[in-house]
């Protein structure tokens, strides 16, 4: 089975993008707090990613066997139907910038601090995206993380490090009794090929969440995955 780690990756926080984001006035004080502790992230921030190459080798109604390794979940069989590999991943801030966040006890730099942590998580995601891309040109790429809606529950978390082995652990992130992860900026999933763009946000109603990718769509589940 392939598998290839992302090590390596740039990192330059953007204060202005998250000085919107965190609803802080450009120009303040609080503009230079950031910019202060966005030097101190990017000259100790190691973002990572792993992601290995998964043959799917069975199908069923409620499950998919990738890489030797069951999965249960209906959304997850039917998004894999047309498609004969996909890509287990973890991506994580890394180990430095989740020690630095938990050693900043001021409120205010804590809740920065962990602003630009995510920031380094998303940087590790879109650069393994973008070596999926460019190493197997799949036509779209879509992910689905275990937790992230009912018919794919936190549980499952646990045959997708079995999948993946050591490496994780190698990038410096561990499986948690409860299946979180620690770093807590850490995301793990499955990509896979896929033309029509899927986001499981489609099929969470949760109202104003922050996270949302995109709308939900309330006649998604019973329409394409027979789900009532």
């Amino acid at each position: 089975m392939l598998e290839f780690f992302l090590n390596h990756i740039s990192f330059q926080p953007d204060t202005l993008e998250l000085l919107n984001k965190l609803h802080a006035r450009p120009n303040s004080e609080h503009q230079r707090h950031l910019e202060r502790l966005a030097e101190e992230a990017q000259a100790i921030a190691k973002p990572k990613a792993v992601y290995r190459v998964a043959a799917i080798d069975q199908r069923g109604e409620d499950y998919v066997v990738l890489g030797g390794t069951t999965f249960r979940s209906r959304i997850l069989a039917v998004n894999l139907k047309q498609v004969y590999r996909a890509f287990p991943f973890v991506a994580t801030c890394g180990v430095e910038l989740d020690k630095w966040v938990a050693s900043k006890d001021d409120t205010l730099d804590h809740f920065y601090a962990d602003a630009i942590a995510e920031r380094a998580l998303r940087a590790a995601i879109q650069t393994l995206v973008d070596h999926i891309t460019e190493h197997f040109r799949p036509d779209g790429l879509s992910e689905m993380n275990p937790g992230s809606l009912a018919d794919w529950p936190l549980y499952e978390q646990k045959p997708l490090f079995s999948l993946l082995g050591d490496s994780p652990a190698m990038i410096g992130v561990s499986l948690l009794p409860g299946m979180l992860m620690t770093p807590a900026k850490s995301v793990s999933g499955i990509w896979f090929p896929k033309a029509e763009s899927f986001a499981s946000c489609q099929l969470c109603p949760m109202p104003k969440c922050p996270g949302r990718r995109a709308p939900y769509e309330p006649d998604l589940a019973a329409r394409k995955y027979g789900i009532s």
